[in-house]
């Protein structure tokens, strides 16, 4: 991830917190208090966002001081302490809310995507994200993906062509819109098609398409097509993907497994920070 583009993220998150900063904080509390905190985890899970958190206090006191107990990606248990802060009083409770709001969520998505995984285990199937995102929010959410061993799909529309039933509508054919796509991107670009049946896997397959997607198929026509395309292009299989049903899907021999729950269903996970003095 890119810091500037981490920084902007969190300054609009600042912004949308403190228009006219703490009027509580600033009118109760001495500007002279210093304080310790914790930031304290309150049921286990796998870790996301701690540095974005910290930057969250770097941006509004410098002279803070937070020092990590533990990495993004690691597990945590019930209880653990995640990171140590110090520092002026008013500061910490500034940050408190938006450093919060960063890490339960991104720990949220990388325990979920943890989750998917560890199903899949065993298995050739990588785990991807989809661009089912928090509009804004992308680069920290895909990121929170890598974290729970997961894999970024296309991160944007610009990346790589995937034609979908929507686009099919409008040229006619995947063999006419493979064809365009071909033509005009620029070389190296991947061309996925998405495809609903057999003959629809065939034709992307035979028109050059360099991935196809399996959208919302059953397993047994899943299985026929996966046996036919034999390696010839990689294979994702996407839509309405349960932690059972990726199981399933990932021992038929698929490449890729994409769930949007990963970002879009996930449960933020209850992390608080604790004042010690």
């Amino acid at each position: 991830m890119k810091q500037e583009e981490i920084d902007s993220i969190i300054e609009a998150a600042l912004r949308e917190d403190l228009p006219e900063g703490d009027i509580t904080s600033e009118n109760v509390i001495p500007p002279t208090s210093v304080s310790e905190a914790i930031i304290l985890a309150k049921e286990d899970a796998v870790l996301a966002g701690i540095d974005v958190s910290r930057r969250v206090f770097e941006k509004i006191d410098a002279r803070l001081s937070f020092k990590k107990m533990i990495d993004d990606g690691q597990q945590f248990r019930k209880g653990e302490v995640l990171a140590r802060l110090k520092g002026n009083s008013i500061s910490l409770l500034k940050g408190e809310r938006t450093a919060l709001n960063f890490l339960q969520r991104m720990s949220g998505i990388a325990t979920k995507t943890r989750e998917y995984v560890q199903a899949v285990h065993g298995t050739k199937a990588k785990i991807l994200d989809t661009r089912k995102t928090t509009p804004g929010l992308r680069i920290l959410e895909k990121y929170a993906v890598r974290m729970g061993s997961g894999f970024n799909h296309r991160l944007n529309l610009s990346e790589m062509v995937l034609i979908k039933d929507n686009h099919l509508s409008i040229v006619g054919s995947i063999s006419e819109a493979v064809k365009r796509a071909k033509d005009r991107v620029r070389p190296g670009v991947k061309i996925e098609v998405e495809v609903k049946n057999f003959e629809e896997a065939r034709e992307a397959v035979e028109s050059g398409a360099s991935m196809i997607m399996l959208d919302n198929i059953s397993l047994v026509r899943m299985r026929e097509i996966v046996d036919w395309v034999k390696g010839r292009v990689p294979i994702e299989v996407s839509g309405n993907v349960s932690l059972r049903k990726a199981k399933e899907i990932a021992f038929l021999g698929v490449d890729f497994i994409s769930v949007g729950a990963l970002t879009h269903s996930y449960m933020s996970i209850d992390i608080s920070l604790e004042f010690l003095s």
